[in-house]
């Protein structure tokens, strides 16, 4: 429950919702309170007036006639059909009998309840809620004076069920205001959110849509556009110099190992002091060569050329050649390769650019796992993900490495051969596919899965 709450708490629709009906309730409530003292304060405030002059006309008269006056003008104040439903008087001898006025006995009053009291009384067979003033007489008796508190009581009821009234509309203000907010937010920044996640699966070219509003959130949409207009500039700018190079240099590349090999033909003799400085430089402009071939087919998977060639792939089918490719360099090696699990594994993509992502993974284990290490290829499908996973026992490699795996040019181990392309290859393979190439800790060793959606996902 507390983990729902939170969750939805989370959402903005929500909290604005919540705000807003907070906001209604607490003016609402501020509005019966003012309404509360207006009236029944002011009816109370005159009914204490009333009630204070009713005892001091009585008293002055009581002076004047004494209890006989008193109790006729009782009779007279009951009678004239002016407040006969609201007003309680009562008049007593010394000894507690009743000589005027509509209680049917003495209330439960202390003598120095003179200032006034609420009391529950009894006035013509029916209990009710009094306001009473009480005057000790100089013969002994007592007069007590009073008022219905039942229409004050009415004021207070329904300022009551207003009060609750208010609350509903708050809760279906924040019921309504949810619904309605997150509609609105969702119509605004689900374009902006849709594009980014194009965006992040590679296809750069992605836009927001303009809402044709004129409202903060189509300035945001704006905003972001400009600002991705910008960076693939820039980076189309980053990506044309580098394939520029790969691309130009490679003719002259090819040229050069040409004539290099030519001249190490023509030396003839094995033993000759240039033919090993010509062997070498053969060597490492061949090196150079593989380098800009991979730059090359990385700026063509970035470039999303091939999406339109994708179909159903069987994960499972390329991980059985890939290993097979691979099984008598393992042997070689000392490396024991297993094909587990083997379980069906279907995606969308191209073949040849998922086989040859699996062939770089596991060349890398086979690199890196070290003599007498164990290499595990499996295949399976989880949460409706298919899933192509290479795994050693190796040493592996520190877990705070793992976001730079992938960066071109980036090596953890100077000492063995490579350029730092391979897994950059792997990771523009799997992006443009709309999958996730994800390492983790094999204990020991290193597991890198490339993750992708099944065919009919």
């Amino acid at each position: 429950m507390t983990r729902a709450l939170r969750q939805l708490w989370r959402s903005v629709g929500f909290r604005l919702a919540f705000y807003y009906g907070l906001l209604v309730a607490i003016t609402m409530l501020a509005a019966l309170a003012i309404v509360y003292m207006q009236t029944v304060g002011v009816l109370q405030q005159r009914m204490v007036r009333q009630v204070a002059a009713s005892v001091q006309q009585l008293v002055v008269r009581y002076e004047a006639r004494g209890a006989e006056g008193v109790a006729g003008e009782i009779a007279h104040a009951l009678s004239d059909g002016r407040n006969s439903d609201n007003e309680i008087y009562l008049l007593t001898d010394r000894n507690g009998n009743k000589r005027a006025g509509n209680l049917d006995q003495m209330p439960s009053l202390a003598p120095d309840a003179g200032d006034g009291v609420h009391r529950r009384v009894v006035r013509a067979g029916q209990t009710v809620i009094a306001y009473l003033v009480m005057r000790p007489l100089p013969d002994g008796g007592m007069l007590v004076v009073g008022h219905d508190l039942r229409d004050q009581e009415s004021i207070e009821s329904l300022v009551v069920s207003a009060s609750a009234a208010a609350g509903i509309v708050a809760v279906l203000l924040l019921i309504g205001g949810t619904f309605v907010f997150r509609q609105e937010l969702e119509r605004s920044v689900g374009a902006v959110r849709r594009t980014a996640a194009r965006i992040a699966a590679g296809e750069l070219q992605e836009r927001v849509a303009p809402s044709g509003q004129e409202d903060e959130f189509a300035l945001l949409e704006g905003d972001i556009n400009a600002m991705l207009d910008r960076i693939q500039s820039l980076m189309d700018g980053v990506r044309h110099v580098s394939n520029t190079i790969a691309h130009d240099l490679r003719t002259p590349l090819t040229r050069v190992l040409v004539r290099l090999r030519a001249v190490e033909a023509g030396l003839g003799d094995a033993h000759h002091p240039q033919r090993e400085a010509v062997a070498t430089a053969i060597r490492e402009l061949e090196e150079l060569a593989v380098m800009f071939e991979k730059l090359l087919q990385i700026a063509e998977v970035e470039a999303g050329a091939r999406r339109q060639q994708f179909a159903p792939v069987a994960l499972h089918v390329i991980a059985d050649d890939v290993a097979e490719l691979y099984e008598a360099v393992a042997e070689v090696r000392g490396i024991a390769l297993l094909r587990e699990p083997a379980d069906r594994a279907i995606a969308l993509g191209d073949r040849d650019l998922l086989a040859g992502a699996a062939a770089n993974l596991l060349d890398n284990a086979l690199k890196y796992g070290g003599a007498g290490a164990t290499v595990r290829i499996g295949t399976h499908t989880v949460d409706g993900r298919a899933q192509l996973f290479v795994q050693d026992d190796g040493p592996g490699i520190p877990s705070t490495e793992y976001e730079r795996l992938g960066v071109r040019f980036h090596r953890l181990d100077h000492s063995t051969p490579g350029h730092g392309l391979g897994l950059a290859s792997v990771q523009a393979v799997v992006a443009l596919h709309g999958g996730r190439l994800q390492f983790g800790d094999a204990r020991p060793g290193l597991r890198a899965c490339i993750d992708l959606p099944t065919a009919d996902g």
